[in-house]
């Protein structure tokens, strides 16, 4: 079973689209590179604003942190790190289990 990882980041007052765009350009493709199953990427629209919220899926616990090990040793994602510097205000990281009649497995 799969288990997914959702990322919240609350972006600081004005910079959601340069945030978007600096990470579309230059820390997604990293990130596809290196953890693999990209599922989603959502900004939000009402509610509390400037908000991002990635999904990626991994095989176990023990498989995201290798791969996120590897990524961050990346001289290119620490890089991309030095751009974003200043536009994150707060970040929320959680692990999601799916049940059994989730359309994703």
């Amino acid at each position: 079973m799969m288990i997914y990882e959702e990322r919240d980041y609350r972006i600081k007052a004005g910079k959601l689209a340069e945030f978007v765009k600096i990470y579309g350009e230059h820390g997604l493709p990293l990130q596809k590179e290196h953890l693999g199953s990209f599922i989603a990427y959502f900004t939000t629209e009402i509610g509390e604003l400037n908000h991002v919220v990635a999904l990626w899926a991994y095989d176990s616990l023990d498989q995201r942190a290798a791969k996120r090990k590897a990524m961050l040793a990346d001289p290119r994602w620490q890089d991309y790190l030095k751009r974003v510097d200043g536009l994150i205000d707060i970040q929320d990281t959680r692990i999601l289990t799916p049940v059994s009649y989730s359309p994703l497995q």
